[in-house]
């Protein structure tokens, strides 16, 4: 299997500052993300020997180590992304019109996503998802990177609440890591992903 590497940016790590320091995102993105990269291939090579050689011993513990490796490298090659230098502000028509079909409002979509977020225990993301067999969008708490999420639901918009996220700039103030979140978000992104979505369908 051809192995995982680590994304560049679309951006600069100066670009997103003040509200995401260039030592925090530099950080972030070289050593903690790169370190999901590095534990999926190791895991992938282990593997792989453990075919050679038919020995499964360990692969109860080598499937769970690939699922948090390549989970935790999937959801910040996605984080990146959900965010840009001149993010913010409000959502395009048709991503408003979904929201507001699924939540009420993109007011309420913002409050629910927040407030799963800051109530989050223990390390985790929360990500704005497509559910496709609903055809609509649920808000999810991701536990770690791999648990407590839809079997088939793809995640457009997602907030990552590790506090290697934000600890180094923001401290234990994860409030207000997340107020500086949505000024970063990336909405044009989050439309082509969700106009990817919206083309998947499950029958029931």
């Amino acid at each position: 299997m051809k192995h995982y590497s680590l994304p560049k940016l679309n951006y600069g790590y100066k670009d997103l500052e003040p509200l995401y320091s260039s030592e925090m995102l530099e950080i972030h993105h070289s050593k903690h993300h790169s370190g999901y990269v590095d534990g999926a291939n190791a895991v992938l090579d282990k593997l792989s020997e453990a075919r050679k050689s038919s020995d499964y011993d360990a692969l109860n513990q080598l499937q769970k180590s690939l699922a948090f490796n390549v989970s935790g490298h999937v959801m910040h090659s996605l984080f990146w992304r959900c965010m840009a230098p001149n993010g913010g502000g409000d959502p395009s028509a048709g991503v408003a019109k979904r929201l507001g079909e699924d939540f009420g409002s993109v007011a309420a979509m913002r409050e629910q996503m927040t407030s799963a977020a800051t109530s989050l225990q223990g390390s985790g993301w929360v990500a704005l998802s497509w559910e496709p067999m609903a055809q609509g969008l649920i808000i999810e708490q991701v536990y770690d990177h791999q648990g407590n999420t839809g079997s088939a639901t793809m995640p457009v918009l997602v907030i990552d609440c590790w506090e290697h996220a934000y600890y180094l700039q923001y401290k234990n103030e994860k409030a207000k890591w997340l107020k500086s979140f949505w000024e970063l978000v990336d909405w044009s992104g989050v439309e082509a992903r969700l106009q990817d979505c919206e083309t998947i369908k499950i029958a029931a």
